[in-house]
């Protein structure tokens, strides 16, 4: 099932760092960020997560869980989490089933080659397991203070 803007969450499962599993109704009740990223210590994806870091307490004041999604292994993970200090936790979707379901898995062409890649996008999940936006293809500046912005104006409307 694809992921549409105001229809539920499909169901799904996944481990993240610190031992946390993550299902479609792990997190029922609460706001959820999922940002999909290429891969963790690239120059993009650093930037990314440094930024979805420095504005974390935003994102927990304003009522949101924070995760991390790419295709890299959970000792990747680990080290990235811990290189960088991330307070929330990063998914490791090493079987892309995540990836697949949201839609994010493009086609790119690098040094010349066609490769599959993911295509930089979040997600944000309304409390009531509603997709209530998401933003593809994105460029990093800008792009986390304009989903912490959705995120306040989703909880002053609850």
């Amino acid at each position: 099932m694809a992921i549409v803007v105001n229809k539920p969450l499909p169901e799904f499962e996944a481990n993240a760092t610190g031992g946390v599993r993550v299902t479609n109704s792990s997190h029922s009740g609460q706001t959820l960020v999922l940002f999909f990223y290429p891969k963790d210590n690239t120059p993009g994806c650093t930037t990314e997560a440094m930024q979805f870091r420095d504005h974390y307490q935003d994102f927990v004041e304003a009522g949101a869980h924070v995760f991390g999604v790419s295709r890299d292994n959970m000792k990747s993970h680990d080290e990235f989490k811990t290189k960088l200090e991330l307070p929330f936790e990063l998914i490791a979707d090493t079987e892309e089933k995540m990836c697949h379901m949201f839609g994010v898995v493009k086609n790119k062409i690098m040094y010349g080659k066609k490769v599959k890649g993911i295509e930089r996008s979040t997600f944000l999940i309304g409390a009531d397991g509603l997709v209530k936006e998401e933003w593809r293809g994105l460029k990093v500046p800008g792009h986390v203070e304009e989903v912490l912005n959705a995120v306040r104006a989703l909880s002053e409307t609850a």
